[in-house]
């Protein structure tokens, strides 16, 4: 690989330092393992684009989010080697995350799918200026029944003075949010895109931030509680 691939800059960094609460309100967690740079868990096996006429990247990225190559010229992923990583490591992670929603389902009668990213806070390749710190994304409503946005949106909203926030704006959700979630048939998904200057630096070595993290880590773990309540109230 290229170089700029060493750095691993485009990683959803420290998330799991920064959900350290998820024990505590008894949720299922399932952790990706590979950098996204082996395969994106969040995009279409079959290439189709999330943002048709935006920019994006592949299934198996072969450049940064700065447009850097990841890999010397010649050594990109052909066809069999993308086939090869779809079915080592695309497929047993989605294979995992329908067994769990459907074991949740089968016992509460529904199920919640939180689907935690974090990026940096600016991305021109995505985005113009600075990303807002909370982005939150139900394909545009048809993942999420209203009432439970509602929910979590009033706990972000409740930090406002502090975060900013929109819906369904650059990022709407990538293939988790938009395959798994079906609010008629009883699961909901919401995807978080989290700035990442809420929480850590964003320059190299990208370390995290306790005295950021410990501001915004209630408030998320306020969303996801919200979130919960607001399912129970309504089963």
């Amino acid at each position: 690989m290229a170089p700029a691939a060493q750095i691993l800059a485009d990683t959803d960094w420290h998330l799991q330092q920064l959900y350290d609460f998820l024990p505590k309100i008894g949720a299922t967690v399932l952790q990706a393992n590979y950098s996204r740079y082996v395969i994106d868990l969040n995009r279409d096996p079959s290439g189709v684009s999330l943002y048709p006429g935006q920019s994006v990247t592949e299934l198996c990225p072969t450049s940064t989010f700065d447009h850097m190559p990841l890999y010397r010229k010649g050594s990109e992923p052909d066809d069999a080697e993308i086939a090869k990583r779809t079915e080592a490591y695309w497929h047993p992670y989605h294979t995992a995350l329908k067994e769990q929603l459907a074991r949740i389902k089968g016992k509460y009668g529904y199920a919640l799918l939180w689907d935690a990213h974090s990026i940096r806070s600016e991305v021109p390749r995505f985005f113009e200026g600075q990303l807002p710190d909370i982005n939150l994304g139900t394909n545009s409503g048809q993942s999420c029944a209203v009432d439970l946005l509602a929910a979590v949106v009033g706990a972000f909203s409740r930090a406002s003075n502090s975060y900013s926030m929109v819906q369904n704006e650059r990022f709407k959700g990538g293939y988790i949010t938009r395959t798994y979630g079906d609010p008629e048939k009883g699961v909901h998904a919401i995807q978080l895109e989290l700035s990442q200057r809420t929480y850590m630096s964003e320059k190299p070595p990208f370390e995290y931030d306790a005295a950021r993290a410990q501001n915004v880590k209630p408030v998320i773990q306020s969303a996801m509680e919200n979130f919960i309540l607001a399912a129970t109230q309504s089963s």
